[in-house]
């Protein structure tokens, strides 16, 4: 029994599958999230990584089953270039709050604001223009933004791509404690050290398959799956999303 097979399920994937036009970029995708993962999901440029965490978020047409539990469907997405609006960071978080909890009283709204901010290290510069903010800065605005929606399930796509040493650190640091405070959190990333240090499962994909779905030191140190081991040596040849 997997790990995922022992918690909560909050996405199930029965035989989906994701098509552009001739491309089958996912094929019959069978695979389970639990609560309280970290699910890393690593393979080669071209192996369909994102394409997954799309359809587990349901923002793409598929084949198949999809299915989410009522908590489930409390999710939130941050991408590898996350768009920011020409306002403030703090506008940025409260204007996305306001078009998805306009229910929510003024006064919690706020104190969700500056709970965010403060949560990824980015209140002090709160009136500072979103877009004038470093790399690193922004994604972490990013996910101030998406942890102020209130999401039990967290999807991210490379979200340390291209930032500096620092700023990975600080980018992996909020991970970490959302993990720790009980977010699910679904990543897709090239950098193994990171699904090592920070993921409790591993899936790998590979031409657009889920060829291994395993607890994280288990995928380290497996060995008879040659594809996986090849990746995890580097001699698998990357190919163009």
């Amino acid at each position: 029994m997997t790990t995922a097979a022992r918690r909560k399920p909050l996405v199930e994937l029965i035989d989906a599958s994701v098509s552009f036009g001739p491309v089958r970029a996912v094929h019959a995708a069978t695979l389970t999230i639990g609560r309280g993962e970290f699910v890393a999901v690593v393979g080669p440029n071209g192996s369909g990584k994102t394409t997954l965490l799309r359809l587990l978020h349901g923002v793409v047409a598929h084949a198949g089953q999809r299915r989410t539990s009522a908590d489930g469907a409390l999710q939130a997405m941050v991408f590898q270039r996350p768009f920011l609006l020409r306002l403030s960071a703090r506008r940025n978080v409260a204007l996305a709050l306001w078009l998805a909890a306009r229910r929510l009283p003024r006064a919690e709204r706020t104190a969700r604001v500056e709970a965010a901010l403060g949560k990824v290290g980015l209140w002090p510069l709160r009136d500072r223009a979103a877009r004038s903010l470093s790399g690193g800065e922004q994604q972490r605005l990013a996910l101030a933004r998406a942890w102020a929606l209130g999401p039990v399930l967290l999807f991210l796509d490379e979200p340390t791509a291209s930032l500096d040493p620092t700023a990975k650190k600080e980018v992996e640091g909020v991970l970490a404690a959302f993990a720790a405070e009980g977010t699910t959190l679904v990543m897709s990333t090239h950098n193994l050290g990171q699904a090592k240090r920070l993921a409790s499962r591993v899936v790998f994909m590979d031409e657009g398959r889920v060829a291994l779905d395993l607890p994280a030191p288990e995928f380290f140190v497996q060995g008879g799956h040659s594809r996986a081991d090849r990746f995890l040596k580097g001699e698998l040849p990357w190919s163009s999303d």
